[in-house]
């Protein structure tokens, strides 16, 4: 590293830019249980390794350290886009558990998510590492080191161009995550809110009854037994999502590629 020249060392500023965002966002890396120095260490050696690959003329390079600046503020927000592609996928499957929780009345039994820090119910935390092992079983952290690489390929440094495709696609993406979150909480939902239809008539033709205390019981344990069953059928559609949503990394990458 001391016989590095000065564009060298730039460009390898600019790859630990980029890669740095993607790993740190990852979903088994990025989270607070793996130490920083193992993120560092990793985004380091992954830098260096990408560094003879990386395709970019000396002649790119600015000459002022202002916009040489922007370079890496456009490294670190292409990095962002990247991470966030595969963020939105694990934030739907979150996203059923708090529909399914809510509707067992787990919502105030929560425990701290060790991804982000905050709290989330234990229904959203079943899913959401149901969703990483099945994740890591389709190979899916695979992804984003051929992301990475093929993001150089696509985009050298300094080539990001935001063209409106970009914004629509993640519109699109956002609107996915209601829609994924939905269907795979609908059939556990509709027993349940069937489940609460019952216990109204029940408390309309038996007043003596105590609903309010029945139903606790009751619903959570229709909760329980409908995700055990809807597991053989929850599990090839979230690695189908993962193999997707993988693939969809580069493709994210197309919208940013300039004209």
């Amino acid at each position: 590293m001391l016989a590095w020249s000065v564009h060298q060392f730039q460009l390898f500023l600019l790859i630990v830019m980029r890669v740095a965002f993607i790993l740190f966002m990852m979903p088994l890396l990025g989270t607070r249980n793996v130490p920083v120095l193992a993120k560092a260490g990793l985004t380091l050696t992954t830098s260096l390794i990408l560094l003879p690959v990386v395709p970019i003329h000396p002649a790119y390079f600015p000459s002022e350290p202002l916009h040489f600046l922007f370079f890496m503020v456009f490294e670190c927000l292409i990095g962002f886009i990247l991470g966030l592609s595969i963020k939105v996928f694990f934030a739907a499957i979150q996203l059923a558990g708090e529909f399914i929780g809510f509707q067992m009345g787990l919502s105030m039994a929560q425990v701290v998510d060790p991804s982000s820090g905050m709290d989330a119910t234990l229904v959203a935390q079943l899913y959401y590492f149901l969703a990483l092992l099945v994740f890591l079983s389709v190979n899916g952290h695979h992804w984003f080191f051929r992301a990475v690489v093929q993001s150089f390929r696509l985009l050298p440094p300094g080539t990001l161009d935001l063209q409106d495709g970009l914004y629509r696609y993640f519109l699109s993406l956002s609107g996915k995550m209601f829609i994924i979150g939905i269907k795979i909480a609908a059939p556990i939902m509709a027993v349940l809110f069937l489940a609460q239809v019952a216990m109204g008539i029940i408390a309309k033709m038996v007043p003596q009854i105590n609903i309010l205390i029945t139903s606790f019981p009751i619903t959570i344990g229709l909760g329980m037994i409908f995700i055990g069953l809807s597991l053989e059928l929850l599990v090839p559609y979230v690695r189908g999502l993962s193999d997707e949503s993988g693939k969809g990394m580069i493709h994210v990458l197309i919208p940013l590629m300039a004209r």
